[in-house]
């Protein structure tokens, strides 16, 4: 039985998607979500997520029903899968009311084996009727890490999805993200009601993604220096605000670059008009916020730029997490500035909710640590969510090779004096105070800052009052930051995230450990010739460039005839194997990976041509 089940997905994987393998951890899934288990798929972005549930409701009968939580995504997913013979449709705002009700007839016809609706629709009148009706056999939850606080994109019309518990209580429910900390998980878990669901956490790791944080200066030279890296490729530069994304558009078409600007103050229209000219690489570069990315499938991003910290360590990898997801070398490079950390902070202490101010300001703390230590980026990242580094060879070594942190080490010095400046600051607050303060306050009276609260406490009057003057106060919040790394400040957040000295700390002052701290980060980043060597990783598939580049123009020519993206017809990934193989026939074509029946049928014969002539 198991072994004719596994045959069938194989064989369906094949036909409709052009692959020999499943992804880790995709088979598994998708077996037990067919045997009713409920399931949570903790898959990485461009990890096979959607294929989980795609595949699935093509196992068995009945209507498979996606909640999806943008719209713009519902429509690209359901173009692939038209564009792979799979009959897929979606319901949502962007349909006129004639477009709707035709959807609706189909579907009350079974004539569809995948609908996608966002949350509130659920609760739309009729809508769960209409659902029992049309046979719902299976519900997917996409992004599912939105129903908890504590993930980094709460919605709260994803809590009324226990709705569907309650209506279909033997329907399986599969639950799917690509970040979610253990807490995330349980409330995944706990508020769709799911039952002994079966937990699968795929590994974080993104082997074919190099990390660099450089310190911001010269923002716009920074950003030209990466994009002349990828000449004509794809790339996102992420942005705090919507006026920062408006002036690096600008500033980069006034250099002779391709780009436009993304935020949600554009209205509906021209936000879909400037998604799809990136989609469709009319435009190459988009400067954009946070309100873009989550509904965005395109494969081939080759570059991910933070021009301001993004908001946790959980976006940051979201967002990261648009590059490469076709598995070919790509490059995340984070712009940072001690100075964004202090802004984040004050906007924390203006939240209104006492729960909202304890998440930020612990999201804050993990994404501060990531950005400003020295060890290699990739182990600190996957230790965030509790996943240790693992080398190809099951090793678990303290160096990934492609991260600024491992490529090119900052120095370390001997760091005691800056430290017992730090630490006796503290101690001094506190013995004059009768308190402690948080971070910010105590590098405001260590630099010699004449603020409002230092005048307020007296903390102007302290022998320890500007006695870091000498240095900038970004790298003293940097150097104290460090020093909650080593163990000799901690951060009590149950008495307003102030800052005390530990016991080791103390030792420190009375002059009984040394402290090796590392210089601030540097701001030219990486050599030319080490990003080089950070991109021929994991994916990396020397290729006849000329047929390659010939395979890519075919593509957009068609492209451009059917007007759909050019990822839809074939990714990236795939022209190398064609340019790689050289498959002179349809049966030889067909063991290109990602080459399936469909996809064969309609385009074998002209890849063919092309590849025949080179």
């Amino acid at each position: 039985m198991q072994q004719s089940s596994n045959h069938l997905l194989i064989s369906l994987l094949k036909h409709y998607f052009g692959f020999d393998f499943f992804r880790p951890l995709q088979q598994e899934i998708i077996t037990d979500s067919l045997l009713g288990k409920d399931t949570i798929a903790l898959l990485p972005t461009g990890g096979g997520k959607s294929l989980c549930y795609q595949l699935r409701s093509l196992a068995a009968p009945g209507l498979t029903i996606v909640i999806s939580p943008l719209i713009a995504l519902m429509k690209d997913q359901v173009d692939a899968l038209s564009e792979q013979g799979i009959q897929a449709t979606f319901l949502n705002s962007s349909l006129s009311r004639e477009a709707s009700a035709q959807c609706r007839r189909r579907l009350e016809n079974s004539e569809y084996r995948l609908l996608y609706v966002a949350p509130e629709r659920l609760a739309l009148d009729g809508m769960l009727e209409q659902l029992e009706r049309w046979q719902l056999s299976f519900i997917a939850v996409d992004e599912a890490h939105c129903i908890s606080e504590w993930g980094h994109d709460f919605r709260p019309e994803y809590r009324q999805l226990s709705l569907l518990r309650d209506r279909f209580p033997d329907v399986p429910i599969m639950a799917l993200t690509a970040t979610a900390t253990l807490r995330v998980r349980n409330d995944i878990s706990q508020l769709l009601k799911l039952r002994s669901p079966a937990s699968y956490v795929a590994s974080f790791n993104r082997p074919n993604l190099s990390y660099r944080i450089i310190q911001r200066d010269q923002p716009l030279k920074q950003l030209i220096e990466v994009i002349r890296d990828h000449p004509g490729e794809s790339g996102i530069i992420y942005c705090l605000s919507r006026a920062g994304t408006e002036r690096i558009a600008q500033a980069l078409n006034a250099k002779g670059f391709s780009a436009l600007a993304y935020h949600a103050g554009l209205d509906a229209e021209e936000r879909t008009k400037r998604q799809e000219q990136f989609i469709n690489d009319e435009v190459p570069i988009i400067a954009a916020t946070i309100a873009f990315g989550m509904g965005i499938d395109k494969p081939d991003v080759r570059y991910v730029i933070h021009h301001d910290l993004p908001k946790n360590l959980e976006s940051y990898y979201q967002e990261t997490g648009r590059a490469g997801r076709d598995g070919l070398p790509s490059e995340c490079v984070m712009l940072y500035s001690a100075g964004d950390a202090v802004k984040l902070h004050r906007f924390i202490d203006e939240l209104s909710s006492p729960q909202e101010r304890d998440i930020a300001r612990d999201h804050l703390r993990s994404l501060l640590r990531f950005a400003e230590s020295s060890t290699c980026r990739r182990i600190e990242l996957l230790r965030y969510f509790g996943e240790q580094y693992l080398s190809p060879t099951g090793a678990a070594p303290d160096f990934c090779g492609a991260c600024d942190n491992c490529l090119t080490p900052r120095p370390s010095f001997d760091g005691t004096l800056a430290a017992q400046k730090i630490l006796s600051c503290a101690v001094r607050i506190k013995q004059k105070s009768g308190f402690s303060v948080g971070l910010l306050h105590l590098v405001d009276v260590l630099c010699g800052a004449k603020t409002e609260k230092v005048a307020k406490f007296g903390h102007d009057s302290l022998s320890t009052y500007a006695i870091g003057k000498d240095r900038p106060r970004a790298e003293w919040l940097s150097y104290a930051n460090e020093l909650i790394q080593l163990g000799l400040l901690q951060i009590c957040p149950e008495r307003f995230n102030v800052a005390e000295v530990t016991e080791s700390g103390a030792a420190v002052l009375r002059g009984l450990q040394f402290v090796e701290l590392h210089q601030p980060l540097v701001k030219a980043g990486l050599s030319v010739e080490k990003r080089k060597l950070q991109r021929r990783r994991t994916g990396h598939v020397e290729v006849d460039p000329v047929l390659f580049g010939a395979l890519r123009r075919l593509r957009l020519d068609i492209a451009r005839e059917i007007k759909l993206p050019a990822y839809l017809i074939f990714s990236d990934a795939t022209l190398q194997q064609m340019a790689l193989l050289k498959p002179k026939s349809e049966a030889e074509m067909l063991q290109v990976s990602g080459v399936g029946d469909v996809k064969l049928k309609r385009y074998g014969a002209r890849f063919l041509q092309v590849i025949n002539n080179s």
